[in-house]
């Protein structure tokens, strides 16, 4: 089924641009790096939801759902997200919050995505670490359809197959934008956790057989958990879109030296990458995920795992709004 044929609702200003980072390209001493800009979709703040939101949302509203149900950590912009797009459709939103860096400080439990999920009504419901969201949700739903509410469950960071086909379009749209500069783009670097995105990004590189290699940076898992579920996940949106060509292994790639204590978790690289983004472009990266590629991407240009004359595209997710919550561990700069 071509990805023309799926329901979607517009909500996100595309496409979002692509641009250079010369002032960070010079001070990296290294290949050109260029940003994608998916932090600029526009929708409650932006970022690479926003794509997924625009399938998960249109499949909710064809099954008559008036309220969506989704899981996220305490500071999730994906569940920042889907509340801006509830608010938009004029539905319910409950997020069901997971504690998972059990941080007490109170910018972190109150400013950031937070607060701005407070401002899009969505009705929060936070979980100790380890609870099952899946479960959670399940349960909230139930109680969702006995007050006669049609809820629709979007699964967390919007990672199925279907909301993996905003990243399938964003391929094809970076595709389009390289071709209309003359650009070969030989690298796209990303944060990668819930796997939807690199996922998308892998299936519709391959569907436009383009050689483009694609890497994720993990935030959450290590890197041989991350491929399998990258692998997997691209094999349902591939077989989703009917595409009969399977994906060749050795083009699904992750590095997960960069985690550090766990998710959500600040680590010295990644506030020493915030803050040259920032000072150098004048571009706000986030604690979470950006912020921890962008220092994967440093080390390994650092450490020549690119060539001079390669052109590396940075895919920006957004969740800059989370800075706020995690002001202390900026007290350092």
């Amino acid at each position: 089924m071509p990805l023309a044929d799926f329901p979607r609702i517009g909500l996100a200003h595309l496409p979002t641009p692509l641009e250079p980072l010369p002032r960070l390209s010079e001070a990296l001493g290294g290949p050109s790096v260029w940003v994608k800009r998916d932090d600029c979709t526009g929708l409650g703040g932006g970022g690479n939801k926003t794509r997924k939101l625009e399938f998960l949302m249109a499949a909710a509203r064809q099954q008559g759902a008036d309220t969506v149900i989704t899981p996220g950590a305490v500071q999730s912009n994906h569940a920042r997200q889907t509340a801006a797009a509830a608010a938009r459709l004029g539905m319910g939103c409950h997020l069901l919050l997971e504690d998972i860096a059990a941080d007490t400080d109170r910018d972190y439990r109150g400013s950031g995505n937070v607060l701005l999920d407070r401002m899009f009504d969505a009705h929060l419901h936070n979980f100790p670490t380890g609870t099952d969201l899946d479960v959670a949700a399940e349960s909230v739903a139930d109680e969702l359809r006995e007050t006669g509410s049609v809820p629709y469950l979007v699964p967390v960071g919007g990672s199925n197959a279907l909301g993996a086909l905003g990243y399938v379009d964003c391929a094809f749209e970076l595709v389009a934008q390289a071709k209309e500069r003359s650009l070969t783009i030989d690298h796209l670097v990303l944060a990668t956790g819930s796997a939807g995105t690199q996922s998308g990004l892998l299936a519709g590189l391959h569907i436009k057989e383009s050689d483009t290699s694609v890497l994720g940076i993990c935030v959450s898992r290590s890197a041989d958990e991350q491929e399998k579920m990258v692998g997997a996940l691209c094999a349902e949106t591939l077989e989703l879109l009917e595409c009969k060509r399977a994906l060749p292994r050795e083009v699904v790639r992750a590095n997960g030296d960069y985690v550090g204590q766990g998710y959500g978790l600040p680590t010295r690289d990644m506030i020493e990458a915030v803050a040259l983004t920032a000072s150098t472009e004048g571009l706000l990266l986030d604690p979470v995920y950006t912020g921890k590629a962008m220092a994967g991407l440093a080390d390994l240009v650092r450490r020549g795992q690119f060539e001079d004359d390669d052109n590396v595209v940075f895919l920006h997710t957004g969740g800059s709004p989370a800075l706020f919550a995690y002001r202390s561990a900026f007290d350092r700069l």
